[in-house]
């Protein structure tokens, strides 16, 4: 099922929430528990007001009886700290006067901060949300932007994630302000705005983004972002999704690396299907990451260099040679190279075996950490 809130990639936002970058933000702590933590900070200022008052006692004079005691060190911790000083009890030994000016008076700067703490916080949320906004930026490098946080793009998030990118890693642009808000509640960055205009990638911080994954739900709202998004930055791999296979060579020509007509896709998928189920069945395992069978995009690893492509340890669907894609059927796929890369198909949930001593380790495929598919032969 589809929802409304998942699906808004060309909506139009007030013009005060557009542009705007929002940071996943930590749970809010409830209001009663604020509160009584602040009136304990408040009673403890209080008490250790207090305990210093009673310490010297004998250095302040009360004007009523001319002593002090438990009750006149309450008395004058509240006025004293509420700046009210009535003036009644004053400190009029050097100690006292002395530990007014280097404790009291803090305690009382203090207790003022503690009771308008409320109204300091508002005003230093922006300066605060600005800090973190730059410290994000400084330390945002070879990210990946998603455009479209409707039904491709959370798909494509859950790709990437099941690859192992981490949530810091990834950044939504998207014009409706309650997607972004969806979007950071569940941990990624986000920023609000028209994604066809270079101000809104810019804040995206595009310039510095490894890889850009375009999933709005119109095509002509694709083919802008991809041109502003290849003009800002030259070496990020761009992705994009289009609904009419007729539109696929102009967003090639705008920029982009790779194009996904979903529509095609489905209807060969639904094709495939009806021919063969089974078929159907492990293709749609094989474009769901991170359960039973995943393609994966692996260097040749040192061992395998000058082999054909049957003698490697698993199975190998296509080499990226370069920018030539070649079957592993095709004679020129073999041997291998050292620069060539192999599209190989793996087992996604692998069980590990306990490690026997004496008994070599069950190997890996490179970068993945997963053991590979054996052949029927082997």
């Amino acid at each position: 099922m589809k929802l409304p809130l998942h699906d808004a990639a060309a909506r139009e936002v007030p013009e005060d929430r557009s542009h705007r970058v929002m940071l996943p933000r930590r749970a809010p702590k409830a209001p009663l528990r604020q509160v009584g933590r602040r009136l304990l900070m408040a009673l403890l200022v209080l008490l250790a007001t207090v305990f210093i008052v009673w310490m010297e006692r004998d250095e302040y004079h009360d004007n009523a009886n001319g002593t002090v005691d438990l009750l006149d060190c309450f008395y004058y911790a509240t006025v004293t700290l509420s700046t009210t000083g009535y003036g009644d009890i004053v400190p009029y030994g050097a100690s006292a006067r002395l530990l007014n000016i280097l404790l009291i008076t803090p305690l009382r700067v203090l207790f003022l901060i503690i009771l308008v703490g409320t109204t300091l916080e508002v005003l230093t949320e922006r300066t605060r949300e600005q800090w973190q906004l730059k410290r994000w930026r400084n330390a945002l490098r070879d990210h990946t932007v998603i455009v479209g946080f409707g039904t491709k793009g959370r798909s494509a998030v859950q790709t990437l994630r099941a690859t192992g990118l981490s949530r810091d890693r990834i950044v939504i642009v998207d014009p409706s302000s309650k997607v972004i808000d969806a979007a950071v509640a569940e941990g990624y960055a986000g920023v609000v705005g028209d994604a066809t205009r270079s101000d809104v990638l810019l804040r995206a911080e595009i310039q510095r983004a490894h890889q850009v994954v375009i999933a709005t739900q119109r095509d002509d709202t694709a083919v802008l972002v991809s041109l502003t998004a290849r003009q800002l930055n030259k070496k990020a791999t761009i992705v994009a999704a289009v609904r009419e296979e007729e539109n696929a060579p102009l967003l090639r020509q705008s920029g982009a690396d790779s194009v996904i007509t979903s529509a095609s896709a489905a209807g060969r998928l639904l094709g495939l299907s009806v021919h063969s189920p089974s078929a159907g069945t492990v293709m749609e395992d094989l474009i769901q990451q991170g359960s039973g069978l995943d393609l994966v995009e692996r260097p040749v690893v040192k061992s395998e260099v000058g082999k054909s492509v049957r003698e490697t340890a698993d199975l190998v669907v296509s080499v990226l040679r370069g920018h030539r894609l070649l079957g592993y059927d095709d004679p020129a796929a073999s041997p291998l190279q050292s620069t060539d890369r192999l599209i190989t198909i793996i087992r996604a949930a692998a069980t590990e075996e306990p490690v026997v001593p004496g008994k070599p380790a069950k190997p890996t495929l490179p970068g993945t950490g997963v053991s590979p598919m054996r052949r029927l032969d082997e």
